[in-house]
């Protein structure tokens, strides 16, 4: 039973989600991720790029056999996909393996080739927002992995925060994490990582729109370069 049964039956969850966000503001990762798993139960599910398994390790530590949906495009690298399988062997979670509606192929016939170059943000909107949107439908909350340092639109999120898009609750655990709390954590406990951080790819999202980044660049700026563009909109 979670937290939530145990109340009064009409709590609204955006009354939970205010207060715990005050009170879990600067609080330890795994205290947070404690409080949803306790709050939410099996209602509750991670989402993962396949980037590295950081927040898959975490969560799995406080509520092993969750399940993390991953958004597979059909544009993805062919490491990002051995991250992804690796990951269902190695962690005790069950992955979830979410697909558009459309397969690319089908995509490119109803509205030509290369859509991720004419028009990105309808792209990301086919092939990541909209299939995540259908997946999360069966969640009350879901955990994700943002981070304050990454973009500027990031900065001012909460710990724990209403998707009022999807009309739920989002957990951001490691919020404040910075790339080298990120870097120490994947060292000192063996987490898997996509090769391609080895390769120059410090953020890694479809193939057609990730490019490697020089020393010193914008980790970010190798995701939709020369395009303007800094999110897909799953967390917009």
């Amino acid at each position: 039973m979670t937290l939530l049964e145990t109340d009064r039956p009409a709590l609204d969850l955006e009354d939970v989600v205010e207060s715990a966000a005050a009170a879990l503001e600067g609080a330890p990762t795994l205290e947070v991720i404690r409080w949803a798993a306790a709050t939410f139960g099996d209602r509750i599910c991670l989402t993962s790029s396949m980037s590295d398994a950081a927040l898959i390790h975490l969560v799995s530590k406080v509520k092993p056999g969750i399940d993390v949906l991953f958004v597979d495009t059909g544009y993805h690298f062919a490491e990002t996909i051995g991250t992804r399988d690796a990951v269902e062997a190695v962690y005790p979670v069950n992955v979830i393996n979410v697909t558009p509606s459309r397969t690319v192929e089908e995509q490119e016939a109803a509205l030509g080739p290369r859509l991720f170059g004419r028009n990105p943000d309808l792209c990301c909107h086919l092939r990541k927002v909209e299939p995540l949107g259908r997946a999360l439908e069966g969640y009350m909350a879901w955990f994700s992995g943002i981070r304050r340092d990454e973009t500027a639109s990031r900065r001012d999120r909460k710990v724990v925060e209403w998707d009022r898009k999807r009309g739920m609750v989002k957990v951001n655990p490691i919020l404040d994490w910075t790339q080298e709390d990120m870097d120490n954590y994947i060292e000192d406990n063996g987490v898997l990582v996509n090769p391609l951080h080895y390769d120059g790819y410090p953020s890694i999202g479809c193939a057609p729109c990730t490019r490697p980044v020089a020393p010193g660049e914008d980790p970010r700026s190798g995701r939709w370069a020369g395009l303007g563009k800094t999110e897909c909109g799953i967390h917009l």
